[in-house]
């Protein structure tokens, strides 16, 4: 029956009053996992049975298809090192949670704007045809716009693309809402936050999502490997572009040189990570959020037994002088002696004394991790981590220095001398229609505190050297995009959540963010239309074609179509299409590379060859390379992006943003909270973890329901334990767990494991927030959402980046009943619908 309510151009009035009370099985249907005939988009697909080669962030596979069905899916042979992962993509078109059809929530349908939207997150949707839901997304455009201007909406919030040059989800959210107007934009992101903001000043560059020096060159060259907080065999299995994963091979080298000893390795984490399982080497426990005092101790440590580089920090540094008194004490009565260091961090001031000499005594690369970044005052891990590099006086140097991406995007391979392609572009050159005035509100926001922006419009705050005034938002869109996913302090966020009028939510899976909209729309999945990709991130070893694996699901979109369509609504479907179809995009991005490979003597055959033929072009190998070389070799010709063109230890440029919590050179700050005898560790003792996850792209197939099963336990998100923190607690393996803490509490499947140290415990960020009642703050979560614990607070007033890696926790074994894990379906109810009520009023 609920089919016939969505015959095109059928009237409002007459959809509504035919709607009748449905289940979810007759709405959103049962799992897609099952009869091959239920997997069909419809009667008309085309039936086509063979190979496809096609490409993910989790690398290039080729599908299997019979009959139109996705079947089967094997690496592509190119691939040496594949990644488990490869067979979960498979069900991102597949699986229980697809957004089938263009769904409004049910009292958002009913009164608009004015509805109650502490209903949000029970998950009361009615499906709407495709027509009504565009006019409702355009509508509240214009009245938001028309009321209130540009700050009240918010649609700059970006985060992980879907693979495709063409199909970049918040580059066509851009190019459409800024076509319409002007609109409240982010500055940063959750990944890197603090770091991408010190750094620049620091270093010259962002550093962290830059190439690496040449792995060949570093296993020549390196006497010894600090793997500071950093997993690279872990989260190289994925990558922002199609990883080709060629950074493994050199990985294996790297074990066998550990092993014939070499090359020396050290892991300063409190895990024993895959890295250190795979390479070998030894662990250097520091405890949880004190990597900044046991980095000061080596620094006085290298300053004190005249281990330090003087050369170095004089030519190619600045501020080393005004450091050294805070190092000695001078400053604040506190000398950063390893004693003093040792009380905090837990590392023996003996095993500092001789870390400090390890590295000092030949040539050392330090390869440091993004997670010790996430945390209130990260800014001081990613200076100080420069810092200590800077006083070895190795940087620009063949496997010597720093680096912050060796985890990252194929880091470490040697790139090659291939063409770059552009991409679809979020700007048209075209004036929007609305243009208003900000009113005196900030034009952005720093993306780690938008819900502080929701909860506070009206407030000032710090950031980066700038007053940020936060607007009042009223609207808010995403595409392609869940920050019920990457945001921190989930019952805050829900709270916060409830002040939007409306939101959107463009998607393929009914993730939480979906859930907490108003107005949902099905977009198709990377495989189910044509794109083209970089083979290769750092590496740029190719070209692959991506051609539609399967037809689109259901009523699913591409987001192309989806903001033309929108775009039409205000006569500007021209400007966003440029007057081209999708495959004429697709062909000028491959010849615009071509065009760039003749420069390169790269030669590439034409489109109609490449993408009929095999869809892949490998590219020349390049030369290897090393970070910093130039700076090193030519410091006034080829200076750093500072102020000084330096390295700046002491950076005046911070020093006089006046900030309490990031000064002008690296310090050591407590955190609001701490495990291992820090604040509040007497009642939450744990320090919880929520790093990348092993088994997904943060929450990018958390819904692959085949391969969820293979790690998770009792169906839910594992908790990482270590074996006497269980005990004391009666806690074995397998056992369902409440974590908790003042922030809120969720299940979790216990994982009893030595591999992490006493009072350290990790649940991988990226799984689904699951609410036992759905929009309810403080309920418990179901599967294991982190998120739910984390702080929401911002780094400091120089980045106010965030800081989840803040987090402390108890856990204790749970015996109520275990409810069922609610988060990876569709909509659980639609209810009757009046069909007198009165139309929505807009404007």
């Amino acid at each position: 029956m609920a089919t016939q309510i969505l015959n095109k151009g059928v009237s409002r009035r007459r959809f509504l009053s035919g709607m009748v009370a449905a289940s979810a099985a007759s709405v959103v249907g049962t799992s897609l996992l099952a009869p091959r005939q239920a997997l069909a988009a419809s009667d008309s697909q085309a039936k086509f049975t063979g190979d496809v080669l096609s490409g993910s962030h989790w690398g290039a596979f080729r599908a299997k298809v019979v009959d139109g069905v996705w079947v089967d899916t094997v690496p592509f042979e190119k691939d040496k090192n594949p990644t488990h992962m490869i067979d979960g993509v498979r069900e991102v078109v597949y699986n229980p949670a697809r957004v089938k059809y263009p769904m409004v929530r049910i009292d958002w349908l009913k009164q608009g704007y004015k509805s109650d939207t502490t209903q949000r997150g029970d998950n009361r949707f009615v499906r709407v045809p495709w027509s009504q839901a565009l006019d409702f997304f355009y509508h509240e455009m214009e009245r938001v716009q028309n009321n209130y201007g540009p700050s009240a909406l918010y649609a700059g919030h970006t985060g992980w693309q879907s693979v495709g040059k063409l199909h970049s989800a918040g580059t066509m959210m851009s190019r459409a809402i800024g076509l319409h107007g002007t609109y409240l934009g982010k500055m940063g992101d959750y990944s890197t936050g603090a770091a991408q903001v010190v750094l620049p000043y620091v270093a010259g560059a962002m550093e962290v999502y830059e190439q690496q020096t040449s792995w060949p060159l570093v296993l020549e060259h390196s006497d010894t490997i600090v793997i500071w907080g950093s997993d690279p065999i872990k989260n190289l299995q994925v990558g922002w572009l199609v990883p080709d994963h060629s950074p493994y091979a050199y990985y294996e080298q790297l074990a066998e040189k550990v092993k014939n000893k070499e090359i020396k390795v050290i892991h300063v984490d409190p895990v024993r990570s895959q890295t250190m399982k795979f390479v070998g080497g030894e662990q250097v426990p520091v405890n949880p959020q004190t990597d900044v005092p046991l980095m000061l101790a080596i620094a006085h440590t290298l300053y004190t037994e005249n281990l330090y580089n003087k050369d170095f920090v004089a030519d190619y540094t600045t501020g080393f002088d005004k450091f050294l008194p805070y190092l000695q004490g001078k400053t604040d009565g506190i000398e950063k002696t390893p004693e003093w260091a040792e009380k905090i961090c837990g590392i023996k001031a003996d095993d500092i004394r001789a870390l400090a000499r390890q590295m000092a005594s030949g040539r050392t690369q330090i390869i440091g991790g993004w997670c010790l970044q996430r945390m209130q005052h990260g800014e001081q891990y990613a200076w100080m981590l420069v810092v200590v590099a800077a006083m070895l006086g190795q940087i620009g140097l063949p496997g010597g220095g720093f680096g912050f991406g060796w985890h990252y995007n194929d880091a470490g391979s040697i790139t090659s001398n291939g063409p770059l392609m552009s991409g679809f572009s979020g700007v048209t050159g075209v004036a929007p229609i609305h243009n208003g005035s900000f009113n005196g509100y900030s034009t952005y926001i720093p993306v780690a505190r938008f819900v502080d922006c929701i909860d506070n419009p009206g407030k000032t705050i710090q950031w980066n050297g700038h007053d940020v005034k936060f607007p009042e938002m009223k609207m808010a869109i995403f595409c392609g995009n869940n920050p019920f996913h990457h945001h921190q302090d989930r019952n805050k966020m829900i709270k916060a959540w409830r002040k939007l009028e409306t939101v959107v939510s463009i998607d393929h899976q009914w993730t939480a963010t979906c859930r907490f909209a108003d107005i949902v729309l099905p977009a198709t999945t990377t495989h189910e239309r044509h794109d083209i990709e970089q083979y290769g991130n750092h590496s740029n070893a190719g070209i692959i074609a991506l051609p539609k694996v399967v037809e689109p699901m259901f009523e699913a979109k591409d987001d192309f179509d989806i903001f033309r369509d929108l775009c039409r609504r205000y006569d500007r479907e021209e400007a966003f299409t440029g007057g081209k179809t999708q495959m004429e995009w697709i062909e000028e991005i491959y010849n615009g590379a071509r065009l760039q490979g003749r420069g390169l003597g790269v030669r590439m055959p034409n489109f109609k060859k490449f993408w009929e033929g095999e869809g892949f072009i490998d590219f020349p190998a390049g030369t290897e390379w090393v970070r910093h070389e130039s700076f090193r070799k030519e410091p006034d010709l080829e200076p750093l992006g500072t102020a000084s063109g330096l390295i700046e230890i002491y950076c005046k440029t911070i020093a006089e943003m006046g900030y309490d919590d990031c000064q002008g050179h690296p310090m050591w700050f407590e955190k609001k909270e701490r495990s291992h005898g820090g604040p509040r560790s007497d009642k939450f003792p744990l320090h919880l973890q929520s790093c990348h996850p092993n088994h997904r792209l943060h929450s990018q197939l958390c819904s692959s329901t085949e391969l969820r099963g293979t790690y998770s336990v009792q169906d839910r998100e594992p908790i990482y334990i270590n074996t006497k923190d269980a005990e004391a607690r009666g806690i074995k393996d397998g056992d369902i767990v409440r974590v908790f803490n003042d922030r809120g509490q969720v299940l979790a499947g216990a994982v009893v494991t030595d591999d992490y140290s006493q009072g350290v415990c990790r649940i991988e960020e990226g799984a689904w927030y699951s609410p036992l009642e759905g929009g309810k703050p403080g309920t418990i979560c179901t599967y294991g959402d982190p998120n739910v614990l984390t702080q929401d607070i911002g780094s400091s007033k120089l980045a106010q980046a965030t800081s989840a890696h803040s987090a402390i926790v108890n856990i204790e074994k749970y015996t109520g009943v275990v409810p069922a894990v609610t988060g990876f379906h569709g909509p659980t109810e639609v209810t009757d619908i009046d069909p007198l009520f009165p139309a929505m009023k807009q404007g």
